[in-house]
């Protein structure tokens, strides 16, 4: 085992940790607050893809917590609240497009409008998750532990037998190889998720699947716009893992696909 992959499991093993004590032993509005300090900094990061100004990335964190607060109020009324999720839904298979056919057309006015679309969606979805079904302290780690296991399945399984490329104009490392090994083990994180919420099996992991899907989307989109900012992490955050929105960029995209498909179930409202 390397030294970086070393670095990587440690800093894994810690996060793992905090997101357990936080999630099972603290109250939930300790969830809410670093949901919500997680998607400002994340908001900071993405602030770097405008390639602007340190006062023009302050200005675009405060319309960020702006605009997550007016969805919050929003998020009242349940249609709004099916009407955002949907919109989120509806960006992330435009997102799928922008990623496929068009990887260099980016511009700063596309990346910020991007990240109000990935970045305001998700917290609401996630701080939903959190505070409206019953256990919502166990839903919210269900998404996070299937998006955990679609990326340590994609990231183990690339490098061991990664052959096509999935996308070699965004993230030439990744591979179909990769994807097929997130989806692997994504599923027995889903099939052992239905039997622990008693949900329907097969219908539930066709959500779960969808969520991981979309959750490549999410990570492909991030890596678009760190091409186009000469980037290659988001930040420095989290030691072999980079900043922030390069752990949650797949989660942004999963979360509001979860969130429709959890109030389809009638777990959410």
């Amino acid at each position: 085992m390397n030294q970086a992959l070393r670095k990587r499991i440690a800093t894994a093993v810690v996060l793992g940790a905090a997101v357990l004590v936080i999630l099972l032993w603290l109250p939930a509005w300790v969830s809410v607050v670093v949901l919500c300090l997680a998607l400002l900094l994340g908001a900071w990061e993405w602030s770097a893809f405008l390639r602007t100004s340190a006062a023009l990335r302050g200005g675009y964190v405060g319309l960020i917590a702006l605009l997550m607060y007016g969805a919050w109020l929003a998020s009242a009324n349940p249609a709004a609240r099916t009407l955002l999720m949907a919109l989120a839904l509806a960006w992330w298979c435009i997102a799928l497009l922008w990623v496929t056919f068009a990887p260099r057309h980016v511009a700063a006015w596309s990346a910020a409008l991007a990240g109000v679309l990935t970045l305001v969606p998700a917290w609401l979805a996630l701080v939903r998750l959190r505070l409206d079904p019953p256990g919502g302290a166990q839903w919210l780690l269900y998404v996070l532990l299937l998006v955990w296991a679609a990326d340590i399945g994609a990231y183990f399984s690339g490098r061991a037998f990664g052959r096509v490329a999935l996308a070699p104009q965004v993230s030439p490392a990744k591979t179909w190889e990769g994807v097929l090994g997130g989806l692997a083990l994504s599923s027995l994180c889903a099939l052992a998720g239905a039997l622990w919420f008693q949900l329907p099996p097969r219908t539930f992991l066709l959500l779960s699947l969808a969520a991981v899907g979309f959750s490549i989307v999410g990570d492909l989109t991030e890596s678009l716009l760190k091409r186009y900012a000469g980037l290659k992490d988001s930040g420095k955050l989290f030691p072999g893992h980079g900043g922030i929105m390069d752990r949650i960029d797949s989660l942004s995209a999963a979360a509001p696909v979860m969130f429709i498909g959890l109030t389809l179930f009638g777990v959410t409202q």
